[in-house]
């Protein structure tokens, strides 16, 4: 969260001019600033929820408290509402973890091995005086750090890493699903189903990265539902990342939600990290690994861009 982002929570009844009424308790919205007032408020509340021939809003009880957006529609961070920026008018977030000699990214596999190949002293009697170089070489298994699944991963006959089209990869718009915080390790229907995710990345914020490193990582992690997976399906996701150890939960041996996203050619990015970083909506991901024929898994440099408001 950044300390701009800030909720309202309050009560509020609509009448409307065709009748009836409308009355809501403790509702919540985005809004731009701690210093929102009544009617700005109620004017988020119409626009969230889309209602039509309102006639009178009354709002109640209105607290603003800092809090990351979560995304209100017609809010300060739904993507619809924000100016196309300049290239200067954006900021690049990290969204991969570093990889290191030895480091175990899922338990059980091995760690890369890093050795030279060729030493800068080594080189020196290759390259004029004054000339030399590092080539080293890395012994790996695809699942190392940060990596993108794709559907040869699962299937035999599936697309493999240089097959996959850089418009499934590259610069797509992000939709972020915050399960952080909430005391549930499933990412289901629930957290899902209020989202517009048709050729978007879907990226699952739920704090596993916090146990990086450690052997908590892999207890009791996060993870997305089958009937989860099956709504993106259904809801033609361009891609789906998590930050936690594996997408699927791995306390058993199915993994239907590897199953169901590779099957439909939805690349699986696992092990992200800083999706603290994104807004809810508006943000651009990117995770692309090398063209690697017959190969399903491999390391990616995941970042995304978000665009900065230009102040006026």
């Amino acid at each position: 969260m950044t300390n701009s982002e800030y909720r309202a929570r309050f009560d509020a009844s609509v009448t409307f001019s065709n009748g009836g009424a409308l009355n809501v308790e403790s509702f919540r919205v985005d809004v731009p600033g701690p210093d929102t007032g009544e009617t700005e408020v109620a004017t988020l509340f119409v626009t969230s929820l889309g209602l039509l021939m309102v006639d009178q809003v009354t709002v109640r009880g209105l607290r603003v408290y800092a809090e990351a957006h979560k995304g209100t529609r017609g809010g300060p961070s739904d993507a619809g509402l924000e100016p196309t920026p300049s290239e200067s008018a954006r900021r690049w977030v990290e969204l991969s973890h570093v990889i290191t000699a030895g480091m175990i990214t899922y338990p059980g596999l091995p760690g890369p091995e890093v050795s030279p190949h060729l030493t800068r002293e080594a080189s020196r009697d290759v390259y004029s005086e004054g000339t030399e170089f590092a080539i080293d070489r890395v012994s790996m298994v695809g699942n190392t750090g940060t990596y993108l699944d794709s559907p040869y991963h699962r299937y035999s006959g599936g697309t493999d890493l240089a097959g996959l089209p850089l418009t499934s990869l590259a610069d797509l718009p992000a939709v972020l699903v915050r399960t952080v915080g909430s005391g549930t390790r499933a990412v289901d229907l629930g957290a899902l189903a209020a989202l517009d995710v048709v050729g978007r990345a879907v990226l699952l914020h739920t704090g596993g990265d916090r146990h990086w490193g450690t052997a908590d990582y892999a207890r009791e992690a996060p993870f997305l539902t089958e009937p989860g997976a099956r709504w993106l399906v259904q809801h033609e996701a361009a891609l789906v990342g998590i930050d936690a150890v594996n997408i699927d939960d791995t306390t058993g041996k199915t993994r239907p939600a590897h199953s169901l996203l590779l099957a439909a050619g939805i690349p699986v990015v696992e092990h992200l990290t800083g999706l603290d970083q994104l807004p809810p909506s508006g943000a651009r991901f990117t995770a692309a690994p090398p063209r690697f024929a017959d190969f399903g898994t491999f390391p990616v440099r995941a970042y995304a861009s978000v665009p900065v408001p230009t102040v006026r």
